[in-house]
């Protein structure tokens, strides 16, 4: 035994001194159980670099074309360079270039090797009826007005079937089911901006939609599936059931706790969560890590109260965190929380301090070595962005102003813990137990009473000035990915988060304390939290600004992004200042919209079965005609998709436009009108032009280009026939937009001494065999036809008769349909085509 006495803390280096102990002589930090900070170092976090290293070279190979055995000689040379080196005794910062190489071309190899596989396909038409047979993989939903569930025709080859009707049969997991249905393949709106569905889809595989009649479903003999999925859909259909019967005839309460507790959103109606996503507070909301991490805590302080030995609480505790996540349907999001209780129990067991990024970073590499491709979803990239803000940015924040008062709040009766505690910390605690002192002199009331009454207080100030600074900070922080993905910059989300996350985190455990013990006043008290959480979004959301954020340009996106990187790795004030400033530059968005100067132009959007037409001028005006929208066919509520906010505002958007000077509208039907809510809402229109305020013969000049309204009804537009009619013309050339007009009106049009003739025509009732008359065309004579219709809609427009008489008339045909959007533009004397068939190939793989 060595007769040597220990260091007396006293005598310390400082860096050791300063450390707070506990009664029994450990650093009270540990004793309390609270884990390391996050530093921003590579030393601190020796993972971030490879991770780092990984995603560039994924991103790289989705840009470039990498040869498998280059990629592997690549690796195999760089990995020998850096053994070779080690071996020579080259120090670890000169071996690290090497292995981040290395690593940089193992990632593009798994993005090379693991891109996606060519979609399954089936032999049958879009308008053909046949009979689907396979195995229920997720149960039905209510959603947008039908059920709604997802069946598998073969292993890792789904469809998802939405029924109309009130005949269904109760279905759940693994029954196996046939129903005479129409299939089509999963189809993207074809614009710059629109959000990648057939993407979405088939990475759950899922490469069809179907519809039929509820009465067409028949339950066929046997079971499929897994025994264990099918337990955990048992599970989650009976905590669905739970919440209907504890919210019996509340609808707003009962789908807002599905969502919030199993991820269960089908019912949630948009407009009851608007206000949500306009205060940046809609995250609060979904399953995410938020919430996994609410239900680990709660599983935690349960395993505690029952003594549950430490050991065995790191093992029970990530197998909650799995199961719940199983529970939640798998969701990535969730299923990444899990990945992280579980290094975190893991590296807690072998006693190893946790460290917030090198976690994420561990988390990152398992998943992206899994799946390079989930790289590229907003989900993914939105998960490791807000932990990593956390960790780089608000974990420091926090350390340098509010923790060391949180620290010397400890133990704060504890007079000799002072001199183990920084300088301002113990001169805090002085000040404290004076004050404490004063007042029992003033009081009468002893100092220890004091010294707790204001240890609760500054606590809870602390507490609240930490949920204020994380939040600002990830605001801030995130500000470019919310920009990117949702085109918004909330200014009220500071205040917001700070009532509604904290009020949302209670509501988990109380709706899941309702639904396992069935106690109705514990799931009043969770409806009245939500309650509250509402109130406040809809309080906030009165002061949020209307704007929205355009795309910024490339070189600002990235220059954003390297300031709050270079920030968070060196702390500098003026990068911060710098990122402020790119903010600022992004949020005002100076820049003018990318449109042709001295030009016309005429846009067919694809918007599906509806249509939405953008025109910029020839002196800069621009100029919307509809704004699209889903036909309501008796549907008692609105679709889930806003074709005004999801698809005509992102591509207005992609083109840097922030305002519009006119909207017109040529007859109020939900396929033309529908979107326009949000139009107006997102672009703020100048001018309003409807049926009712233009008249028939009327001409004008707006924009530098000449408008003839060749037919507008003098009372409101309520049919086909009633729509505003106006020939666009600038120099030479001439665009004709008929709205959805009959025979009728074409007839009444080429028997009248309006002009008609004209190099484009945008084709009526979107390429319906009841226009585009012989007559009409013989008048029009058109060089390009522009036909806005739905892919493999149900009417089978365009009409194989229009497409034929508009051949025969000479005309080029072209279809939102098949080519995406449509742009024809003109100097006056010749014009240009452009679609989004010509830039891009669409996502045909798994």
């Amino acid at each position: 035994m060595s007769n040597e006495t220990p260091p007396n803390p006293v005598d310390a280096p400082p860096s050791q001194a300063r450390q707070p102990l506990s009664r029994d002589g450990g650093p009270a930090a540990a004793r309390a159980g609270v884990p390391a900070a996050a530093g921003p170092t590579n030393r601190s976090n020796p993972l971030t670099a490879p991770a780092a290293a990984l995603v560039a070279g994924i991103v790289a190979a989705r840009y470039v074309e990498f040869g498998v055995g280059e990629l592997l000689a690549a690796i195999a040379a760089l990995a020998a360079i850096a053994v070779f080196a080690g071996l020579a005794g080259a120090p670890r910062r000169a071996r690290r270039p090497a292995y981040l190489l290395a690593l940089a071309a193992a990632g593009a190899l798994a993005g090379t090797t693991r891109r996606p596989e060519p979609a399954p396909q089936l032999d049958a038409g879009s308008r053909e009826v046949v009979i689907a047979a396979g195995c229920v993989v997720e149960p039905p939903a209510f959603s947008d007005g039908r059920e709604q569930f997802v069946l598998a025709l073969e292993p890792g080859a789904n469809v998802r079937v939405s029924l109309y009707g009130d005949q269904l049969p109760p279905l759940r997991y693994g029954q196996n089911v046939e129903l005479e249905a129409r299939i089509r393949s999963t189809h993207n709106y074809g614009n710059p901006g629109a959000f990648d569905y057939v993407r979405y889809l088939a990475r759950q595989n899922i490469y069809w939609t179907a519809s039929g009649r509820a009465g067409s479903v028949r339950v066929l003999k046997g079971q499929c599936g897994s025994r264990l999925e099918s337990a955990l859909y048992a599970l989650r259909s009976a905590v669905l059931d739970r919440i209907d019967r504890l919210y019996a005839g509340r609808r707003w309460e009962s789908a807002m706790m599905k969502g919030l507790l199993v991820g269960q959103r089908a019912e949630i109606e948009r407009t009851w969560i608007e206000d949500f996503r306009r205060t940046g507070t809609y995250h609060a909301l979904v399953i995410s890590g938020l919430h996994v991490t609410v239900v680990i805590g709660i599983f935690l302080f349960l395993l505690r109260l029952a003594s549950c030995p430490a050991w065995l609480s790191l093992i029970l505790t990530p197998a909650a965190a799995w199961l719940y996540a199983l529970l939640c349907g798998g969701s990535a999001p969730v299923a990444r929380a899990a990945a992280a209780c579980t290094l975190f129990a893991v590296g807690r067991f072998f006693f190893r301090k946790t460290r917030l990024l090198n976690l994420l970073a561990a988390v990152a590499i398992a998943f992206l070595i899994a799946d390079p491709e989930q790289l590229f979803d907003a989900s993914f990239q939105l998960s490791f962005l807000s932990v990593a803000v956390l960790g780089a940015l608000a974990v420091p924040l926090i350390e340098r102003t509010s923790q060391p008062y949180a620290r010397a709040l400890r133990h704060i009766t504890e007079v000799e813990l002072d001199l183990h505690l920084a300088p301002r910390e113990a001169h805090f605690r002085v000040e404290l137990r004076l004050l404490a002192e004063t007042l029992r002199l003033l009081s009468r009331i002893p100092a220890r009473v004091w010294l707790f009454a204001m240890q609760a207080v500054l606590r809870a100030a602390i507490y609240a000035f930490d949920l204020a600074a994380v939040s600002a900070v990830m605001q801030f922080g995130l500000a470019l990915p919310m920009a990117l993905y949702f085109h918004r910059v909330s200014i009220t989300g500071v205040t917001a988060n700070v009532i509604i996350v904290p009020l949302t985190s209670l509501v988990v455990p109380l709706g899941f304390g309702a639904v396992l013990t069935g106690w109705q006043w514990l799931a009043n008290a969770a409806a009245a939290l939500l309650g509250a959480a509402r109130a406040a979004a809809a309080w906030h959301a009165q002061w949020e600004s209307a704007w929205r954020v355009p795309d910024p340009p490339l070189w600002l996106a990235a220059a954003l992004a390297a300031a709050l990187v270079l920030f968070a790795a060196w702390r500098k004030p003026p990068l911060l200042a710098a990122a402020a400033a790119l903010l600022a530059l992004m949020v005002w968005h100076p820049f003018a919209p990318r449109v042709a100067a001295h030009e016309l132009e005429l846009t067919a959007i694809d918007v599906g079965q509806g249509e939405s037409l953008f025109l910029a001028l020839p002196d800069g005006k621009l100029m919307l005609v509809d704004a699209g929208g889903i036909a309501a066919y008796g549907r008692s509520r609105k679709p889930a998709l806003d074709i005004g906010e999801d698809v005509v505002s992102p591509y207005l958007w992609s083109r840097s436009i922030r305002r519009l000077d006119a909207v017109a509208v040529t007859h109020n039907h939900e396929d033309h009108t529908g979107g326009l809510p949000a139009i107006i809402a997102n672009f703020r229109p100048r001018e309003l032009w409807t049926p009712g305020r233009l008249k028939t013969g009327q001409k004008f000049t707006y924009g530098g280009a000449g408008f003839d309204v060749l037919a507008a009804p003098e009372g409101e537009a309520k049919e086909n026939n009633d729509s505003l009619v106006l020939r666009v013309t600038y120099g030479n050339t001439s665009f004709l937009l008929t709205g959805d007009i009959g025979r009728q009106v074409e007839r009444a049009l080429a028997g009248g001494e309006a002009p008609l003739r004209a190099d484009v025509l945008k084709v009526a009732h979107h390429g319906s065999r009841t226009s585009t008359t012989p007559e009409f065309l013989a008048r029009v004579h058109p060089e390009v036809a522009l036909i806005s219709a739905g892919f493999e809609n149900q009417f089978g427009n365009p009409h194989r008769d229009v497409i034929e008489r508009l051949e025969e008339a000479g005309a080029r045909v072209m279809r939102t349909d098949l080519w995406g959007y449509i742009t024809v533009r003109s100097d006056g004397r010749r014009l240009w085509l452009d679609s989004w068939r010509w830039h891009t190939r669409p996502y045909i793989g798994r």
